[in-house]
């Protein structure tokens, strides 16, 4: 097991990192981000991450229940605790799970990158202005649970590497990959170029879900609660809908995201 190296004052520096988490959140941490609890830290840590921990920051109660997970840490992840008090005058807040691990993120391939490196028969999720982060991490953990190879994002869409995101995902978001379309990039010509067909879900589809012949390369496209998918997207995709009760006609996204990988990948799970 690694030293654990006490922390007494939440100016140390050693800590930097973990110092008013929320406010930093909210700003962006350029190349690293904040894992929270231990479901995510056991992703992080041996779990299939494409990320691994640069420090750990853990409540002193927290350690000895840790100690076969933390025996699996790099020689050069120091581990840090501290008494619940002082983690949370670290943080700003009450941090009851008592576990934060500080990470340093994957590089972004691009989208073009990710596609081509992808199998002949795969499935993506291309997502457009889908800003909740708990949209996002329910998104990621669907893409998980169902075998989707990789997602891509455009600019309107939230990290999925913010803590929150990452939570509510259970850790997804740091195992399935996933690239931001550079601006301006024409999303469906960059699938058209490698060979995937564009699957949009929308509310007025011209076909049901259930049942559709999947092509071998699939890309599933999804859009912000309320607008749904751009316009323009939808006038070159293949529209497809999931059929509701009269009286009724969407579902949230992420949940409709489950609904739509479950439909589109059921016969290679069973």
């Amino acid at each position: 097991m690694p030293t654990v190296i006490p922390i007494d004052d939440p100016a140390d520096p050693r800590i930097a990192a973990y110092v008013a988490v929320r406010e930093r959140d909210l700003a962006g941490r350029g190349d690293g981000f904040i894992a929270e609890g231990e479901v995510v830290l056991r992703v992080l840590i041996g779990g299939g991450a494409r990320a691994a921990p640069a420090s750990l920051l853990l409540a002193e109660n927290r350690v000895s229940r840790l100690a076969p997970l933390l025996e699996q840490l790099a020689d050069d992840a120091p581990v840090y605790a501290a008494r619940q008090a002082v983690m949370d005058a670290i943080v700003g807040f009450h941090i009851h799970r008592g576990i934060l691990a500080h990470g340093r993120r994957p590089p972004d391939p691009g989208a073009g990158a990710l596609l081509a490196a992808l199998q002949p028969r795969s499935l993506v999720l291309a997502l457009f202005g889908v800003a909740n982060h708990d949209n996002i991490g329910g998104i990621f953990r669907n893409a998980a649970a169902f075998g989707a190879d990789a997602v891509l994002l455009d600019g309107a869409c939230c990290d999925p590497l913010y803590r929150k995101a990452i939570r509510v995902s259970v850790g997804a978001a740091l195992k399935v990959p996933f690239a931001r379309l550079a601006p301006g990039e024409d999303a469906l010509a960059l699938l058209e170029t490698a060979g995937f067909a564009s699957l949009a879900l929308t509310p007025d589809g011209a076909e049901p879900i259930a049942g559709l012949a999947r092509p071998a390369r699939a890309a599933l496209l999804l859009g912000a609660e309320g607008p749904g998918l751009p316009p323009q997207l939808l006038a070159r995709a293949r529209r497809i809908a999931i059929p509701m009760a009269a009286g009724w006609d969407s579902l949230n996204v992420a949940a409709a995201s489950a609904v739509a990988l479950h439909e589109l990948t059921r016969s290679l799970l069973r």
